[in-house]
C-alpha cells in the first residue's frame, strides 16, 4: 500500500501541472488582449515580415494596395525603388520593422505625390479610423491613434520612427502596431523648405500610428 501511494504522487502531480498548463496556451485573440495576433504567430512559426500584403484603407480610398517587404530601412534606396512602381514598402530588419499582426512596429511607406501619388490621401487618415492588411489568408484590422511628423535631418527623429513601440526606442513592445508613412513634400514646400536628400526625400514625413484590434481570415485577395 505504501509503494501504490508513493508511485501514485508523481503521476498526479503530472497531471496537475499538464492540465495547470492549458489556460496558458490558449490563442487567438480576446477582448482586451494587450496584443492580438501574438499567440498565432508564435504557434505557425511563419515569418510574416518576408509575405507580400495588401492594404486597404476604406477611409482614403485605398484599395489592395501590394505592400512588398524589403530587408532594409525606411526609404532607403530598396524601398525608394519599390516606391517608384506605385507600390508601398515594408522594411524589415534590425532597423526596420516587423510583418503584419507580429508585435512590434509593422512599417509602411508609400509616395504622396509621384508613381501615382498611392499615399496621396495618408495625411487624412484620423484617429479611429481602420487599415486593412491582408497577407497570408488573413486580415489584420489596424485602428488609428496617433500622427507623427519624422524629420530626415534628425537620428532621434529617424531612431523614434523606427523603434519598435513607435516614439519610444529602446522601449519593449507589448502591441502589434502599424506606422502609415508618406512625405510632407507639400507642407515642406508651403513653408519655404526645400530641402531633399539624395533620393529627393523632403526633410518631413507624416506618420499614421495605429494598433492592431483584430483578425480574421481573408475573404478576398490574400
Amino acid at each position: 500500500m505504501i509503494r501504490f501511494r508513493l508511485a501514485t504522487v508523481p503521476v498526479l502531480g503530472v497531471l496537475v501541472a499538464v492540465l495547470l498548463g492549458f489556460p496558458g496556451s490558449a490563442g487567438g485573440i480576446t477582448t482586451g488582449a494587450s496584443h492580438p495576433g501574438a499567440a498565432a504567430s508564435a504557434r505557425s512559426g511563419a515569418d510574416r515580415r518576408i509575405a507580400t500584403a495588401w492594404m486597404t484603407i476604406p477611409a482614403i480610398g485605398i484599395r489592395h494596395l501590394r505592400v512588398i517587404p524589403y530587408r532594409g530601412t525606411p526609404d532607403d534606396w530598396p524601398g525608394t525603388r519599390i516606391q517608384d512602381r506605385g507600390l508601398a514598402a515594408a522594411p524589415y530588419g534590425n532597423r526596420g520593422g516587423v510583418g503584419p499582426g507580429d508585435v512590434g512596429n509593422y512599417l509602411v511607406t508609400g509616395h504622396r505625390l509621384s508613381a501615382g501619388g498611392p499615399f496621396r490621401a495618408v495625411p487624412r487618415l484620423q484617429a479611429g479610423e481602420k487599415v486593412y492588411i491582408t497577407s497570408g489568408g488573413t486580415t489584420y484590422t489596424y485602428t488609428i491613434t496617433d500622427t507623427r511628423k519624422v524629420d530626415f535631418r534628425s537620428p532621434r527623429s529617424l531612431a523614434e520612427q523606427r523603434a519598435a513601440v513607435p516614439g519610444f526606442p529602446g522601449r519593449k513592445p507589448t502591441k502589434a502596431m502599424i506606422t502609415v508613412s508618406t512625405c510632407a513634400t507639400l507642407e515642406d514646400n508651403a513653408a519655404g523648405n526645400f530641402w531633399r536628400d539624395a533620393k529627393d526625400n523632403p526633410q518631413h514625413r507624416i506618420d499614421k500610428v495605429g494598433v492592431l484590434t483584430s483578425r480574421s481570415k481573408a475573404s478576398g485577395r490574400s
